[in-house]
């Protein structure tokens, strides 16, 4: 059974409120969990380097055929977006598509993951299809409101839905940023919104490693 779509936004504005701060770069990057302190490292990342680095890959989301932690071994490069977003995930996922191509034979060493901050409406098969229009290797993640915030909350994430048009229904402000986690399943690199696909993939090649923790 759906939920109407003025119950669905009070219910994530009510969770939201938890949440930290709105989506700006910044408020995102600085509100991440625990003593870690964010710098720019001497090595010419493209990302904002988070030290010490974040165990991220818990089994906090998904199906039970796939989560995080099944990816140890993989750089994952994680997104929150959705299907119905008109900007910001499509900007974005054509960028990651750069990622795959540039890293030639090592593209099966990076996964690219995109969690869906509107489960009212991104089933798993509607994120399968949009996904495949970028690439196919992309993966979605989606589940319940309360499971995606507690997936998005300790990451700095923010959601929240609002009003639209009569043509786009309802909306959601998410944050834009896109996390690099390690071959060891830790948040390393923090990318921020138009980072070009090029540059991550350079990160991914070079530096996003477990050696680097």
């Amino acid at each position: 059974m759906q939920v109407p779509a003025g119950r669905l936004m009070r219910r994530v504005r009510r969770i939201s409120r938890r949440c930290w701060g709105r989506t700006s770069v910044k408020s995102t990057l600085t509100s991440l969990p625990g003593d870690a302190e964010l710098h720019r490292d001497p090595t010419p990342y493209a990302g904002v380097v988070r030290a010490p680095a974040f165990p991220a890959d818990a089994d906090w989301i998904g199906s039970p055929a796939l989560r995080l932690a099944g990816l140890r071994g993989k750089v994952v490069l994680l997104y929150f977006g959705y299907t119905f977003c008109p900007d910001a995930c499509p900007t974005t996922l054509s960028e990651l598509k750069k990622v795959p191509a540039a890293l030639g034979d090592r593209a099966d060493e990076v996964q690219v993951v995109m969690v869906s901050v509107d489960p009212q409406r991104d089933t798993p098969e509607v994120l399968r299809e949009y996904l495949s229009y970028f690439d196919p290797s992309f993966l979605g993640l989606t589940g319940t409101e309360e499971e995606v915030l507690a997936a998005a909350t300790p990451l700095g994430i923010y959601f929240s839905a609002h009003e639209g048009s009569a043509a786009t229904g309802y909306l959601v402000d998410h944050t834009t940023s896109v996390l690099a986690i390690d071959k060891d399943g830790y948040l390393r690199l923090l990318y921020s919104f138009e980072t070009p696909g090029e540059d991550i993939a350079a990160d991914a090649a070079t530096t996003v490693s477990p050696a680097g923790r």
